[in-house]
């Protein structure tokens, strides 16, 4: 099996995976999972598509991640995994889709507007 290339975005975060059949090693930007993402929430999140579909410890999972916090990250690399999954075999696909894996989360942070203190706040009325 060739080397997998897939990328996964969850609001500023973006994550390259390089998917690849071994021993089920994940290392991201050089550091190991558990080392990455202590706890366990954010480890189940990226270790979630090899669950559902019953490979965990098949393949190896090179990331590169970068933008955004912690869990904007696990997100991006969940579904970066989901899709390289699938590439790999496409009856992966009629079990990650039910559980939303293979769906990009479309929120973003709403941009602040002039003459507001922030998107929605307003600046503090003052009527004398």
């Amino acid at each position: 099996m060739a080397i997998v290339h897939k990328i996964g975005r969850r609001k500023t975060s973006v994550a390259r995976i390089y998917l690849q059949e071994g021993k089920g090693e994940i290392y991201i930007n050089g550091r190991e999972l558990k080392e990455y993402f202590t706890t366990g929430v954010l480890q189940y999140k990226v270790e979630q598509p090899f669950l559902i579909t019953g490979n965990k410890g098949k393949y190896n999972v090179d990331v590169k991640v970068f933008g955004g916090g912690v869990t904007g990250q696990a997100e991006a690399i969940r579904l970066a995994i989901s899709r390289a999954l699938c590439d790999v075999d496409s009856e992966f696909r009629g079990q990650l889709k039910p559980e939303g894996l293979l769906t990009r989360d479309p929120r973003m942070v709403e941009r602040k507007k002039y003459g507001q203190k922030k998107a929605r706040k307003k600046f503090q009325f003052s009527k004398r």
